[in-house]
């Protein structure tokens, strides 16, 4: 479903109808002032922005579980939950968030219950709960039970509840729309609106907002093996960095130690948590040796880095589809889980294993690879979800809120996963942050709603809001241009522009995955000064003259895949430009980032935020420190 007409002017758009999205728009409608508003006869004009049906969105394929200390496993305490999600951060993590992450965890995971998630159960009718890797309920103490999980589909109830829950309010949805351009004013100080493709009509609208967020999600298509859908490349964070914004910690992604091997499909770390075990070629369970007393239950940074160790080793196996291919892979080992408890908890790992893998897991071992899963950086935003500028550097630095933008879930940065993320996490931040943020976004509504009688002859702000809508008119003018030139220019590129084996005929899904190699060789679990120039000499020699020369085989603009196609690669390559650019920058090896050339921890130059703009410029923005001094991260 999609709006018949355009509002002239929006309280508020939100771009992104996953968890983080929808969090949001519920966070917003059932806020104190926006209910005061709707007493008053004044309702908000909000519209859900999404390139997919919401349905579709990426948190409905999260498996293992959402984070909470909920006390009733183990006498488990939010305060652990606080010093893992640090710990586990390597003390990238920016304290302050991090406990309200931990603290709020609870009542978040309890109020997803009440909008219909159906929780798997104890026997005593308790919410059930697992372990994951890095939670612990004490000082190096083994692993504790704080997922609160629904089977192995946890992100799928999710999606469903809060999605019936913003039907049921109301919600005005644009489906299929993808989101082309973010328009700031003439300073770039304050929100103006978006610029949207309508996919099913094939004409750019303009949206003029007084409010902007954005819940775009991650980049996982940056590289070549992903847990993630094909909808994740990074257009939030592109477009932030081409309206002269910056990102924050973009150096950061995390690959998930259990992707299936020829896919990347994701297999949940619920099924380590349920019993499943990593060997070698030799059939050792080596990850006790990395991880004493944690072993496969470590961090995923951790596990991911020993996974590779053994395959530099020679310790790895080939893929049983490809045998006569690189040993890249190690075993998931899950014959000692009891098949009839396996299919119970685990049914989506299971029907993974057995159609994309023509495997039994109950009889035989599974090959797996790490594989990209998560952005720890992204759109830097306070704990109240509003986007800022970071303007000078260290702790002579000052952060600018841009009035009126916001965001939330993967495509942001509150800092509450530093260096790496804990499992279980990212939902919670989703939820937790995105309804913060819609809280935030419904004051700033009532104290100045579109439809307010009391303004609506007030000459500044009329002059005001006229300026925003011409930014906003001007830049969609400028985007069905370069949509026209899509669809009128021949499909076809200069040999002399092209990265080694595209010469004519050029499309937006190689280059995507000459871009996913390149980045893989480049920066995928570990990396080094030589492999990430050699990465940014292809983009910049290569990769991004063939992402400008891109045009359409198709000439129809209604219903042309294609079209968004090569809009999100000019994103994909724009981003991955930044997160090589920072990678460089930072000279130590901390959480997910794994520098061979300097293989330490560094605090006394890069405990800080990195701060990267569309130039590669670099900036340092220093951690929020609270009560947890670093230290040295052991598990």
């Amino acid at each position: 479903m999609s709006p018949k007409q355009l509002e002239d002017m929006y309280d508020a758009v939100i771009v992104g109808a996953g968890a983080a999205g929808l969090s949001a728009a519920l966070g917003l409608l059932r806020s104190p002032e926006i209910k005061e508003m709707k007493e008053n006869g004044i309702d908000p004009k909000i519209l859900v922005i999404s390139k997919l049906q919401p349905l579709r969105s990426h948190t409905g394929s999260a498996e293992g579980g959402i984070a909470a200390s909920l006390g009733n496993v183990e006498a488990d305490d939010w305060h652990w939950h606080y010093y893992d999600t640090v710990k586990g951060g390597d003390w990238l993590v920016d304290q302050d968030a991090a406990k309200l992450l931990a603290e709020y965890a609870p009542e978040t995971v309890i109020n997803l219950e009440r909008q219909g998630v159906a929780f798997s159960r104890t026997d005593d009718g308790h919410i059930a709960q697992r372990r994951f890797g890095g939670h612990t309920r004490e000082f190096g103490g083994e692993p504790v039970k704080r997922a609160a999980y629904a089977a192995d589909r946890i992100g799928h109830q999710i999606l469903h509840a809060l999605w019936q829950q913003c039907v049921a309010a109301g919600v005005s949805f644009a489906e299929e729309w993808y989101v082309t351009d973010l328009v700031l004013d003439g300073d770039g100080s304050r929100a103006a609106g978006v610029v949207a493709f309508d996919t099913h009509a094939g004409k750019v609208k303009p949206v003029h907002a007084r409010n902007v967020l954005f819940a775009t999600g991650g980049a996982g298509r940056l590289f070549h093996t992903t847990s993630n859908s094909w909808d994740l490349t990074g257009d939030g964070m592109a477009l932030v960095l081409a309206a002269g914004l910056q990102l924050e910690d973009v150096e950061f992604v995390q690959f998930h130690p259990t992707g299936l091997a020829h896919t990347g499909i994701l297999l949940s770390e619920a099924a380590r948590a349920e019993g499943g075990v990593l060997r070698n070629a030799d059939g050792e369970a080596f990850m006790e040796r990395y991880a004493p007393g944690h072993a496969d239950l470590a961090a995923r940074d951790v596990v991911s880095r020993s996974i590779m160790a053994e395959i530099d080793a020679g310790r790895g196996v080939a893929d049983p589809k490809d045998p006569d291919g690189p040993k890249d892979c190690v075993w998931l080992d899950m014959t000692g889980i009891d098949p009839d408890h396996m299919r119970a908890v685990l049914p989506q790992v299971v029907e993974t294993i057995e159609k994309y893998a023509d495997i039994d897991p109950a009889k035989d071992f599974v090959p797996i690879k790490p594989t990209a899963h998560y952005t720890m950086g992204g759109i830097p935003i306070t704990t109240d979800g509003e986007v800022y500028r970071w303007s000078g550097d260290g702790t002579d630095g000052t952060r600018r809120i841009v009035e009126g933008l916001f965001a939330a879930g993967e495509c942001s940065c509150v800092s509450v996963h530093g260096a790496n993320r804990l499992g279980g996490n990212s939902l919670l931040d989703a939820c937790l942050f995105g309804t913060r943020a819609g809280r935030t976004l419904a004051a700033r509504i009532a104290a100045g709603p579109v439809d307010d009688p009391m303004a609506a002859d007030d000459p500044e702000t009329q002059e005001r809001d006229d300026a925003l809508s011409s930014a906003v008119d001007a830049a969609a003018g400028t985007r069905q241009a370069d949509l026209q030139v899509l669809l009128d220019s021949p499909a076809d590129i200069d040999e002399t522009d092209a990265d080694s084996g595209a010469d004519t005929d050029d499309n937006p899904y190689r280059l995507m995955a000459d871009l996913g190699s390149t980045m893989e060789r480049a920066a995928a679990v570990r990396c080094d000064a030589n492999g990430l120039e050699t990465a940014m000499t292809a983009i910049d020699g290569g990769l991004a003259p063939r992402a400008k020369a891109l045009a359409a085989h198709d000439r129809t603009a209604a219903f042309n895949q294609e079209v968004t196609a090569i809009w999100e690669v000019r994103h994909l390559v724009a981003l991955g430009r930044a997160v090589l650019a920072a990678s460089d920058a930072r000279h130590e090896s901390r959480g997910s980032l794994k520098r061979n050339d300097f293989p330490e921890r560094d605090d006394e130059r890069f405990l800080a935020h990195s701060m990267t703009d569309a130039r590669g410029a670099i900036s340092w923005q220093p951690v929020h420190i609270v009560d947890v001094p670093p230290k040295k991260r052991e598990y």
